[in-house]
């Protein structure tokens, strides 16, 4: 009886383990089966170590890429291939960010009950919010710069722009090295110096935490000193308040603003703001920015809150947090999907949450447009209610990099823009103009 007992034991054991094996396996299969289903190995999906199914449309239906068993087929310009490439991919799956990467599974067909049979050996389609005009207009922009330029639709979250350069064309030879900095995309992993685009950031959080901010008053001789620190200026601004040392960008000015802000409210205001958080963009997890506000080093924490020392933002993120000032403090996330037929449902457009108050946003608001009148000049964006600020990052190279953020004030095209330019210099000189070409193609083209 005792033999029994212990066999009936044994196989209840048995038996459980496998329940637990099936259980594990099963789970893999529902979190990896695609990625199992697409391995380079499997000749039914590859031809030649390319996916040969599946199509990416832009939001207006223009076709920017089809596998197919005869090869990739692509749009005839090679400045469309050039500027699309980041939010496309290419075909051997280099570009992490890529559509053709991080919904491949989908692209061929891939499902839980059928694995990758598909019947009619097409694929799927997935159709961007990416607007192919506005791309080309922004990387014929960047001329013979590298950088980034984005713009999304701060009501619906629609990322209608991405480009970035370096860039490459997928019909060309691909760089070999999978790890290549061509592959690389700086608006959705890069993270950067600001410069004096945080500025914004750092007028956030002395409109919310400086009662005292209206009687702020600054005189600036072009070199300010704070002990044995200097505070270099792009001029000699004399007195300014607030709003003026905003349009005027005196780094003195905020070096003081930030001072009396103090380190820990302006960790409070980059954590409310979403810079020191990642955000998931249909899966694609940008790159979480970083900052120190050291208490107890005054000259340190003026130099952080001008945009320099340690601070690193990331490009997504500050275009969403423009966004927010223009849609009331009310963060919305950013999307590249607009639809797809292997994506049940897309993410995009829901809310962050709020990044500061109505009152606070409306300030921004306000100041951002007296820099377009004071500084930037509204005639050199005809036709755009545009709200603006520049920056310049000191990056201990011979050339600056610049910053130019902001949004348009339209309601049938709520647009916010973010544009890096490496080695680009002063942020407007390069950043205006880029701005101006791709929102009034944005506005022809939607």
């Amino acid at each position: 009886m005792q033999k029994l007992e212990n066999r009936a034991r044994i196989c209840l054991l048995l038996a459980a383990v496998l329940f637990l094996g099936l259980v594990v396996f099963t789970w893999r299969l529902v979190v990896h089966g695609a990625e199992w289903a697409t391995f380079y190995g499997n000749t039914q999906i590859y031809t030649n170590g390319m996916i040969n199914r599946g199509t990416v449309y832009d939001r207006n239906d223009v076709m920017l890429m089809q596998c197919t068993p005869n090869g990739v087929v692509y749009p005839d310009s090679s400045v469309l291939r050039m500027s699309t490439v980041h939010a496309v991919g290419d075909p051997k799956g280099n570009m992490s960010t890529g559509a053709i990467n991080m919904w491949k599974g989908g692209l061929i067909g891939y499902n839980l009950l059928n694995g990758t049979y598909d019947t009619t050996k097409d694929g799927k389609k997935i159709t961007l919010n990416i607007d192919s005009k506005a791309n080309v207009a922004a990387y014929e922009a960047l001329g013979s710069h590298n950088g980034t330029v984005g713009v999304f639709n701060y009501k619906t979250g629609e990322i209608l722009t991405m480009v970035c350069k370096p860039s490459f064309d997928p019909l060309g030879t691909l760089p070999s090295d999978p790890d290549s900095s061509i592959y690389f995309n700086p608006f959705l992993q890069g993270l950067m110096t600001p410069g004096s685009t945080f500025k914004l950031v750092t007028s956030a959080a002395a409109i919310e935490y400086d009662p005292d901010i209206d009687s702020f008053s600054f005189t600036c001789d072009g070199v300010n000193h704070y002990g044995n620190a200097k505070f270099a200026c792009t001029g000699v601004h004399g007195t300014s308040d607030f709003e003026r040392a905003l349009a005027v960008s005196c780094n003195g000015a905020f070096g003081a603003i930030t001072r009396e802000v103090g380190a820990d409210n302006m960790k409070k205001e980059v954590k409310a703001c979403g810079l020191t958080s990642s955000m998931d963009i249909n899966g694609i997890k940008t790159a979480a920015g970083s900052f120190d506000f050291p208490s107890d080093d005054e000259v340190a924490l003026s130099w952080a809150g001008i945009g320099q020392g340690k601070d690193q933002v990331n490009p997504a993120a500050m275009m969403a947090f423009v966004g927010s000032i223009a849609n009331g403090g009310k963060a919305i996330q950013p999307s590249l999907i607009k639809s797809s037929n292997i994506i049940r449902k897309v993410t995009g457009g829901k809310s962050m949450g709020e990044y500061m108050s109505q009152d606070t946003a409306d300030r921004l608001k306000s100041m951002m447009k007296n820099n377009v009148e004071v500084t930037y000049g509204t005639e050199n964006f005809p036709g755009l209610d545009i709200y603006a600020k520049s920056g310049t990052a000191e990056v201990g190279t011979d050339k600056n990099n610049g910053w130019f953020v902001g949004f348009i004030d339209d309601p049938d095209h709520p647009y916010a823009f973010v544009i890096w330019v490496q080695g680009g210099g002063t942020g407007y000189q390069v950043g205006g103009p880029i701005a101006n070409d791709v929102l009034n193609t944005l506005i022809q083209d939607n």
